[in-house]
């Protein structure tokens, strides 16, 4: 290995270890060493301009491939992927817009009517709702107010929040594993190879779909005592507050519910109109903004800048892994190990991405993997999208194992334990990890049978 390459692999292994250690905030982490990156890589051991350009990738935004494309385009997958950043930060305004008018609380307590408020109907409905939404948005705000709203709902029905919050965590995952917005792995996979929201529910969504059956039947089957003694309890309907209650403002909620349907038909077709995710993600944020009138700057500082940010120190410092070589080394040794094998290939792909997304974040890992598998199906020959679907279901249900594998688990478990009731790893990990094995098990199963 020459100096460059041992200065990336030296500054991309310390902003891992940085990041699982939790003493700084991750963005200041990412920035820091994406600067690191920038200075000591690419100016003092490689001296190339060049790099930094193609790292920054500033240049992309100014293109018309970046907004408008014929056809399935596939965005630069060197530095930063910009798409990435301007669809995110678009789906932000627009999910702050939504819960501002109640509709996150609205669904909730609309769903739990429609079932008469019976704990299994309810239990059901929740993680097939908790599925459903983060299709479309994303999985820590989905989880953020299911989990809020159920703790309020066993309030006033008496039952036992925690088995429903940890049955929502898990299906927001695999719900987000079904589409191209659903996860940040799968927008890096997406924008970065150039594949469709529509590629994403033909190969990603079937194997979500299946997985979603056999998940509600095992959470039923490890929680049925408690589901089964909750049952038989007499629920006062008249008790719990009108779905109507949960609207701020009727005016509010209808644009914003409008403005989420434009969102879902504009990325359903994104791949037949050439319109870009970038760009309905810019797109969705302006509408979002000027409906909200006098209150968009309130939508604006509500933004989760500390994620783009921390997104942007990412993918520079996956930019110096890419420049130094060391991504086409690490293709080399699963190519190598593999033998060309196709279906060994997608185990080591889909299992070493869940074992790894289940202890670190997903998003780093998804955006070191990229190029990684790009180089592989290269150099080996085989087709690029089987190893896709691969890694995009290792680290998109790898997270659920463990407490601190994805945001949502984080969200999910903060929430329970500020309302009185703490999810240790034991209890977590008792339930979650053997959903994600089966998760994983059947994913790998059907890409052997659909694709090898």
């Amino acid at each position: 290995m020459n100096i460059q390459q041992i200065l990336a692999l030296i500054i991309f292994v310390a902003m891992f270890i940085l990041i699982v250690m939790d003493k700084f905030e991750r963005q200041y982490v990412t920035l820091a060493c994406g600067l690191l990156t920038l200075v000591c890589v690419f100016g003092f051991a490689m001296r190339s301009m060049d790099a930094v350009v193609e790292t920054l990738n500033v240049k992309n935004i100014f293109t018309t491939g970046f907004w408008y494309a014929a056809g399935t385009a596939e965005e630069s997958s060197s530095g930063i992927n910009w798409a990435t950043i301007i669809f995110i930060a678009g789906m932000m305004v627009m999910v702050e817009g939504m819960a501002k008018a109640g509709f996150f609380r609205w669904l909730c307590m609309w769903l739990a009517k429609l079932v008469n408020y019976k704990p299994i109907p309810l239990f059901i409905a929740f993680m097939v709702m908790s599925s459903v939404l983060a299709m479309f948005i994303d999985s820590i705000t989905v989880i953020l107010f299911l989990a809020a709203v159920t703790i309020e709902l066993a309030k006033l029905l008496k039952f036992d929040p925690v088995p429903m919050i940890l049955s929502e965590i898990f299906c927001a995952n695999l719900g987000g594993s079904a589409t191209m917005c659903g996860d940040p792995p799968n927008i890096i996979i997406g924008t970065s190879l150039g594949y469709s929201f529509g590629d994403f529910i033909m190969h990603t969504g079937l194997m979500a779909a299946v997985s979603l059956v056999l998940v509600i039947l095992y959470f039923y089957f490890v929680f049925r005592k408690e589901l089964i003694s909750e049952q038989a309890q007499a629920i006062d309907a008249s008790s719990v507050p009108s779905p109507k209650e949960a609207i701020v403002n009727r005016r509010d909620f209808i644009i914003s519910s409008l403005i989420f349907a434009c969102a879902v038909v504009l990325l359903v077709t994104h791949a037949q109109t050439g319109l870009t995710v970038a760009f309905i993600g810019a797109l969705i944020a302006v509408v979002t903004l000027i409906a909200a009138g006098r209150h968009a700057l309130e939508l604006l500082k509500k933004v989760d800048y500390k994620t783009l940010l921390f997104f942007i120190g990412l993918f520079i410092v996956v930019g110096g892994l890419e420049q130094t070589g060391i991504l086409e080394v690490i293709a080399g040794f699963i190519g190598s190990v593999s033998k060309g094998n196709l279906k060994l290939m997608v185990a080591i792909i889909i299992w070493v991405s869940a074992i790894a997304s289940a202890f670190v974040d997903n998003i780093p890992f998804a955006a070191t993997m990229v190029p990684v598998i790009k180089t592989l199906a290269a150099s080996q020959g085989v087709d690029l999208s089987t190893l896709a679907w691969a890694l995009s279901m290792g680290t998109d249900i790898g997270g659920s194992a463990t407490p601190i594998g994805a945001s949502a688990n984080v969200v999910g478990t903060s929430v329970a334990a500020k309302n009185g009731h703490y999810i240790g790893w034991g209890k977590y990990c008792k339930t979650a990890a053997p959903a994600t094995i089966i998760v994983i098990l059947v994913s790998m199963l059907m890409i052997f049978g659909l694709y090898c």
